[in-house]
């Protein structure tokens, strides 16, 4: 079977990026006459990139001239061993510089309640807190603006509503105040910068690079704190085949909270695997396989999801 190779720029038409798609000057015919795949996929907190850390290129760009695409949804299941996590994501382009997104995240508590029970005699009544995310990402500088082997840059604000950790916190007679939670909710602030190269017999590899300023715990799933700490995510992506994505992500993580023993550990770093079966020009599948250290009271360095992501 003859081996199918891209040209750099049929290729950026196929990853969806939008600078390509939104801003250039001269259309390739070649990519123009094939309809791009619905990449990249949703993260957890309801952005365009992979599982767990964002990317630069934003999702679903409209075509040129036009202000709106259709909507792009996600559903998302995350084994966490002993806890568990669902999550619904949607996002909007608007004039190809601006993803709108959403993210309804459920995480299930697993043994954590029968733990606080037996070291405090409390029933914090809850199986579960649900994260709420709201995200505005702005498509800073298109790739290879100027004529440039520059990379594409966002820059997001992403506000987050924790319901849940205030009646845990109220039930423990504030608790967690003595450890560090100040609020249910916060903010994350993200500048993402990704760099498409296609040396690789004209086969795409991918390189993200970005820094996060966040309050949050657990991403916000224990709460928030008052103090501001940056941190580094990054990803590496490479496409061997037009309907195959392989990739892993790198996100940094810190302890805004103090340890509570057997109850609330510190944070780890995360990482993940990810490969995403690109169904045809609408959908992606994608499974993943995650390295997550301690959530709360327990492990989760055995995490794997599932994803179904569909462009509209």
């Amino acid at each position: 079977m003859k081996r199918q190779i891209y040209s750099s720029r049929a290729i950026a038409s196929m990853l969806l990026t939008l600078s390509l798609r939104a801003f250039a000057e001269e259309p390739d015919p070649v990519a123009a006459a094939a309809e791009p795949p619905p990449l990249p996929f949703h993260t957890i907190e309801g952005v365009g990139g992979g599982a767990i850390t964002p990317m630069a290129y934003l999702i679903n760009a409209p075509a040129k001239g036009e202000t709106l695409a259709l909507p792009a949804v996600a559903s998302s299941y995350v084994g966490l061993d002993k806890k568990n996590l669902q999550a619904l994501t949607i996002t909007e382009n608007l004039f190809g510089r601006v993803e709108l997104g959403y993210g309804a995240d459920r995480l299930g508590l697993g043994d954590l309640p029968d733990d606080i029970e037996a070291a405090t005699s409390v029933d914090i009544k809850r199986s579960d807190v649900w994260l709420h995310n709201f995200n505005l990402r702005v498509l800073a500088l298109p790739e290879n603006s100027f004529d440039l082997p520059l990379p594409a840059v966002t820059v997001g604000g992403h506000f987050k509503y924790n319901n849940g950790i205030k009646d845990i916190n109220d039930r423990l007679g504030g608790a967690l105040n003595s450890i560090g939670y100040q609020r249910d909710y916060g903010a994350d602030f993200t500048i993402t910068g990704t760099k498409m190269f296609t040396q690789l017999g004209g086969h795409p590899l991918i390189l993200t690079a970005g820094g996060r300023l966040s309050q949050a715990a657990n991403l916000g799933f224990l709460g928030f704190s008052d103090k501001w700490r940056p941190t580094f995510e990054g990803s590496v992506i490479f496409l061997p085949t037009s309907w195959l994505l392989l990739a892993y992500e790198f996100r940094q993580k810190h302890d805004p909270y103090q340890q509570i023993p057997g109850l609330v550990k510190g944070e780890d770093n995360w990482q993940a695997i990810d490969a995403s079966w690109i169904v045809g020009s609408h959908a992606t599948l994608v499974a993943g396989y995650g390295i997550f250290g301690t959530l709360a009271n327990a492990d989760a360095n055995s995490a794997w999801w599932l994803q179904l992501k569909y462009e509209i």
